[in-house]
């Protein structure tokens, strides 16, 4: 099979993981938000141990809306991944690992795909169709020099 190395593009393969990993972690802020509420996503961290739980809920709900949308946008895409990254650890070790692996049951295997893809967001950059490139900046990383 031949297969043309210009469809074969990684930075268009680390746009697709970013997109969706940003509407994905967008959506469940929103639900948060809207369903729950900082009070009610509040009291469900308190029942975790989670300290601070009125905090950690503003923080959370935060990280995964403006994260999502950053990622969305494609804005500081390997800074975003980070705390996209811890958020997804701490939901795995304190809710999903008890329940086994899969999602189903309430196990961790969409949390730890999400976690995954925030790694490989922080260590391959943004991708394709990001703002981030209108900066400076080229899949996530800095530009080389052009030599003359």
């Amino acid at each position: 099979m031949n297969l043309n190395t210009r469809a074969l593009n990684p930075g268009w393969g680390l746009a697709v993981i970013r997109i969706v990993t940003g509407i994905l972690f967008f959506v469940h802020g929103l639900q948060k938000l809207t369903e729950f509420g900082f009070g009610g996503f509040a009291g469900f961290l308190s029942q975790l141990g989670i300290p601070a739980a009125s905090a950690a809920a503003v923080i959370v709900i935060l990280v995964d809306l403006m994260g999502g949308l950053a990622l969305i946008l494609g804005i500081g895409t390997r800074f975003v991944a980070i705390p996209l990254a811890i958020d997804m650890l701490v939901a795995l070790l304190t809710v999903h690992l008890p329940a086994g692996f899969f999602v189903q049951n309430g196990g961790y295997e969409f949390v730890l795909l999400l976690l995954a893809a925030n790694l490989a967001l922080l260590l391959g950059g943004s991708g394709a169709f990001a703002l981030d490139n209108l900066f400076g900046r080229t899949a996530g990383r800095a530009r080389q020099p052009e030599v003359t």
